[in-house]
């Protein structure tokens, strides 16, 4: 067999390492330049690459190609491969894998979700691994051990194009409108990709959902084959009764026993819950385990209080919907930094929440006229930067003691930053250093 993988990213050198590992003849091919750590472990372990372009007849050789979750299917490279089986590293890793896949996606708290589910399962002493849209591709993952449990968390790019891959356990936060760029301005098509989940599932299978969801509660009479479906319910009561493999569990998230911030992540916390006790966790061990996570970097991270004013980097939203839970979990009046390359955001939603909740608009952008427009007509204090020094500043002489500075884009970042993490680390740092003056 020959494999042709397309790009030399995470996901690509993964795949390209794994297939080594299998003995598949693989080659390796990116339009763009590979960066340096993954050029090493190609080289390494002796894997052909090409950089800087495709050479057409080596890929169009093939058997199969993996292509990256980066990669559109409607890319040029893609069309000239119509008579080749095209596939995701997902799917390719998921071949090899003898542990049980539990899969986290959702448009907002799937990095929060899967990274509690691996808390509460290695807390308990289970062999888990925790890998895909979260920074470590699942084929790299295999070649370095074996595990009993893989946690993946999984984009729509990444559940596109599925046709085997199965979890056992399988959870589905939430859908609401992002990446709309990619399916053409075309929820149906961005919620048919995350539902991709549920292609392959068995009735010995589980399904964790939002049950006020209405895109997922409206597809599951459609699908013929359902795994046993658990809905958690996303409402202000923070104690839950479940029955599960047997036995009861009273599963408490309320936010003395869950340390993180937001309804939306005493949400998060249920359905990690949930998964860990469908994968044998007693409840007193997720209760030990529960208190002891304490949220990731970027998402709703508590960063200093210069002047006695709590600071937030919430950086990770980068959508409306995300925006709208950061801006719900404070009491407090919000100076509220927004703004960054907006993918067709509609942000009538939150025009009630911001009414009631900010003081002052912040926007940062390279291009900030569509949130001006939007929130002119309420009558708030607006001031635009591109600068994230100024846009702090100007936070700062607007804010008082007690009150809250929020950097919550409900924007992309790549018009002033390399990505959201830098846009975080940027802030903290200048937080930082204002405490320090």
């Amino acid at each position: 067999m020959r494999l042709a993988i397309l790009g030399g990213g995470e996901s690509g050198t993964g795949a390209a390492l794994l297939a080594k590992q299998q003995g598949i003849d693989v080659f390796l091919s990116d339009a763009g330049i590979i960066k340096a750590d993954y050029k090493h472990l190609l080289t390494t372990h002796q894997i052909p690459f090409e950089e800087g372009g495709h050479t057409i007849e080596k890929i169009q050789s093939a058997d199969e190609v993996i292509k990256s979750p980066g990669i559109p299917h409607t890319a040029t490279i893609i069309r000239k491969l119509q008579n080749i089986p095209i596939i995701d590293e997902i799917e390719f890793a998921a071949r090899y894998a003898k542990g049980k896949i539990i899969a986290v996606t959702g448009s907002n708290g799937k990095s929060t979700t899967a990274h509690l589910i691996y808390h509460l399962l290695h807390a308990a002493g289970y062999q888990v691994a925790l890998a895909g849209n979260i920074g470590y591709s699942f084929a790299k993952c295999l070649t370095q051990s074996t595990y009993a449990y893989y946690v993946l968390e999984l984009s729509s790019f990444q559940l596109e194009a599925i046709k085997d891959f199965k979890p056992a356990i399988a959870c589905l936060l939430n859908i609401t409108p992002d990446h709309l760029d990619r399916y053409h301005s075309s929820i149906e098509a961005y919620a048919q990709a995350k539902l991709n989940l549920l292609r392959n599932m068995t009735p010995l299978d589980h399904f964790i959902y939002n049950k006020a969801d209405p895109i997922t509660t409206q597809y599951l009479p459609k699908q013929k084959i359902l795994p046993q479906l658990h809905p958690i319910s996303p409402i202000d009561n923070p104690n839950n009764l479940l029955h599960l493999n047997g036995q009861d569990y009273t599963l408490s998230t309320s936010r003395e026993q869950v340390a993180l911030l937001g309804r939306h992540n005493q949400y998060n916390a249920m359905v990690a819950a949930t998964a860990a006790a469908l994968a044998g966790l007693s409840s007193e061990t997720i209760a030990t385990a529960l208190p002891t996570f304490c949220g990731l970097p970027h998402r709703l991270e508590w960063c200093g209080a210069p002047q006695g004013i709590d600071c937030y980097n919430d950086s990770k939203s980068t959508n409306v919907a995300s925006t709208t839970a950061a801006l719900l979990s404070f009491s407090q009046p919000i100076i509220w930094i927004a703004g960054g390359i907006d993918k067709g955001n509609n942000y009538a939603p939150l025009l009630p929440i911001v009414q009631e909740q900010v003081k002052a608009i912040i926007c940062l952008g390279k291009d900030n006229s569509a949130i001006i427009k939007s929130f002119r007509p309420l009558g708030l204090p607006i001031k635009e930067t591109d600068n994230l020094s100024s846009a702090i500043d100007n936070a700062l002489s607007i804010a008082l003691p007690g009150e809250v500075i929020l950097l919550s884009p409900a924007c992309a970042s790549f018009d002033l930053f390399k990505n959201f993490e830098d846009r975080g680390n940027q802030f903290k740092e200048q937080i930082n250093a204002r405490i320090q003056k």
